[in-house]
């Protein structure tokens, strides 16, 4: 699938690329992100297509479909407890929280390929469908970068179409600083996300795990742009940077003159007084700070306050989204 053939971009660039290296399945799946999922054959395709459908409802008026579950609402999860390791800088794969707390540990992901840094897609919870948005700490560290908030913005105005609520997983080191992601627009493009997010009127609740840093930490579903309910477990660190680069710039002139034991103090003490969920949670940004093995009875405890939740924009033709 492509705009242009092989022949004419040899003609026109010179360049010389294989129909499959230019439009193929993975192609569009890794690079592009034009596809959503790659499928092994046509029955395969219908399976996923058909499982998709399976959390969707049928047009924006209906409400989600109920799909009873054996699981217990109230399941308390120990291996929550250790997921998150005690080093900021050590990664874990965000999929492990994902699945120990969603009905029967089952995940329907869209986009496993491209932006591996943000997760997306689709679980239930008490039998009732969420979109699942989650940074994944495994790569890049979870940062969002261009491809991550565009992918990311896309599956939360999906989900605001047709009524899902929407459940994010936190640990956002920032935006991915470099000089090609501030050429191509990684302002334009964060925003999208920041306002998808505002925009949706869906039930949404967000979980802070670790790092919620900057403007990403704003973008990702926080207080500041309507989410509903924010939980944050312990280990999480609220500040405008991490300490290091927070002290770097608030003592840099005293560092330069002073040996690197004063650094060292002074990263410590940013660390005691800034990187945890306390004073959010004093200033109301944070409504509960969880023991993670709780995270699966307090989601579905906020999904049935927020279930006859009704929210709406101001009256315009349409949004006005950065696009």
């Amino acid at each position: 699938m492509f705009i242009t053939g092989p022949d004419v971009i040899k003609t026109v660039t010179h360049e010389e690329v294989t129909k499959d290296e230019l439009g193929g399945a993975m192609t569009h799946n890794a690079k592009s992100g034009v596809a959503h999922f790659a499928a092994d054959s046509d029955e395969h395709a219908l399976r996923l297509t058909r499982e998709l459908l399976s959390f969707i409802p049928s047009n924006n008026l209906d409400d989600p479909p109920f799909v009873a579950t054996n699981d217990p609402s109230d399941r308390m999860e120990e291996k929550l407890n250790s997921i998150v390791p005690e080093s900021a800088n050590q990664p874990y794969d965000i999929r492990d929280i994902i699945h120990n707390v969603v009905d029967e540990g089952y995940f329907f992901e869209v986009q496993q390929h491209f932006a591996p840094n943000i997760v997306i897609g689709f679980a239930r919870l008490g039998g009732h469908s969420v979109g699942i948005v989650a940074n994944q700490p495994a790569f890049l560290a979870g940062v969002l970068d261009i491809d991550a908030s565009v992918k990311a913005a896309r599956f939360v105005r999906f989900c605001d179409c047709f009524n899902i609520p929407l459940i994010t997983f936190e640990d956002v080191p920032g935006f991915l600083p470099g000089i090609n992601q501030e050429h191509s627009g990684i302002i334009r493009h964060g925003a999208k996300l920041l306002y998808a997010f505002a925009e949706a009127t869906v039930p949404k609740i967000t979980v802070i795990t670790r790092k919620a840093y900057g403007g990403a930490y704003c973008v990702m579903a926080s207080k500041h742009i309507r989410t509903d309910i924010n939980f944050a477990y312990p280990t999480a660190e609220i500040a405008v940077m991490g300490a290091e680069g927070a002290v770097g710039v608030l003592f840099r002139r005293d560092i330069e003159s002073k040996d690197e034991s004063f650094r060292k103090a002074k990263v410590t003490e940013f660390e005691e007084k800034f990187a945890n969920p306390y004073i959010a949670a004093e200033r109301g940004f944070i409504d509960e700070i969880i023991e993670p093995r709780f995270t699966r009875p307090k989601l579905i405890r906020a999904l049935s306050l927020l279930q006859n939740k009704r929210d709406s924009n101001p009256p315009k033709k349409h949004g006005n989204i950065p696009l």
